[in-house]
């Protein structure tokens, strides 16, 4: 027996053996047949306890296992609620390892030089198809001078056409990156300047087209910490390719350039549309004031047509009144009629 019936079934039995001494006594004190009838209403009694104690008994059951399942359901939910919680972890963890393998397989792309513009190009050729219209861009353009660009967006002059070029060299700003000590690492920032000054004066030469071409081009640089490296370590040669009309762009620069290319397209278009309306505005004046004139034909010769009509009306009108006039005259002789032959 549990202890939880300890509590109740001590009274019940402290109060059974209390009967059964009081009974005992009583039986002691009187005679055979006081006895007897004592000893029946003592077994009454004693029903009546042990019904009671059954009763109580059998309450303390169904609380008991009403408490014993609220405790398994909460237990069932806390284990629901911790399967869900593993699963969720397990889920992160998958992902965690699939970003690994990502990063590995980014950084082992970044260090083959192929791979590595390949890579700018998709990135670049994927932004420029989702943030520009299809006519407005070209992908591997060929320049007038032979060289071909990376893309070219089409934008009218001003500014006009402008150049992207997809390719830097990554292999000396690793290098800095990754440099073991400080003459190391100066050693690759010196290589870092050449290179982004070399390919800064490839681009201007080869992009920028006077009249085929805006005065500008862009490098589009496929990695945002390479950028915020040359901005915040080599601003100079930044603020230098800008001069020569060359820009440096990130993934992030690149959105906001194309957004804004983009407004600047859909306001051509809307100004090509708004020209065009005007066009066959003006057509349609044209075309109005045509038929003013020919609904004013229309009307004189329609006032013609009227008088005519009048005027014939009264000429009818005159040759019926003679007519008339014929039919009322008599001639004084009038011939017999000649009857014909029986």
């Amino acid at each position: 027996m549990t202890d939880s019936l300890l509590p109740l079934l001590v009274p019940l039995a402290a109060a059974l053996a209390g009967g059964l001494l009081v009974g005992a006594l009583v039986l002691a004190l009187r005679g055979p047949r006081a006895g007897a009838e004592t000893a029946s209403l003592l077994a009454e009694r004693m029903d009546a306890l042990s019904d009671r104690l059954d009763a109580a008994v059998a309450a303390q059951n169904e609380r008991l296992s009403r408490a014993l399942a609220d405790s398994a359901e909460r237990a069932q939910d806390s284990a629901r609620r911790i399967h869900e919680r593993l699963a969720v972890i397990d889920a992160a963890r998958t992902r965690l390892e699939a970003l690994g393998t990502q990063v590995t397989s980014l950084a082992s792309l970044l260090g083959n030089k192929q791979a590595r513009g390949a890579f700018g190009e998709v990135a670049l050729r994927e932004m420029l198809a989702d943030r520009l219209p299809a006519g407005s861009w070209a992908w591997q353009h060929t320049l007038a001078n032979g060289t071909r660009c990376d893309a070219l967006i089409r934008l009218p002059f001003p500014p006009g056409p402008i150049a992207v070029d997809s390719k830097f060299p990554l292999e000396a700003w690793r290098a800095w990156r990754e440099a073991a000590d400080e003459a190391a690492r100066l050693a690759a920032q010196r290589r870092l300047a050449a290179d982004i000054r070399r390919h800064v004066e490839d681009v201007a030469g080869k992009y920028i087209r006077p009249g085929e071409t805006a005065e500008g081009a862009l490098i589009f640089l496929p990695s945002e910490a390479l950028h915020a490296d040359l901005a915040t370590h080599h601003p100079a040669l930044v603020a230098e390719a800008a001069r020569r009309g060359v820009y440096l762009v990130s993934p992030g620069t690149m959105w906001a350039v194309l957004g804004t290319m983009r407004a600047l397209l859909h306001d051509v278009r809307l100004r090509a549309e708004a020209r065009r309306l005007r066009g066959e505005l003006a057509r349609l004046a044209e075309e109005t004031e045509r038929l003013d004139r020919r609904v004013a034909n229309l009307k004189r010769h329609f006032a013609e047509a009227q008088a005519d009509l009048h005027q014939i009306e009264i000429t009818a009108q005159r040759i019926a009144a003679a007519g008339a006039r014929i039919a009322a005259l008599e001639p004084e002789d009038t011939p017999a009629p000649v009857r014909a032959a029986e």
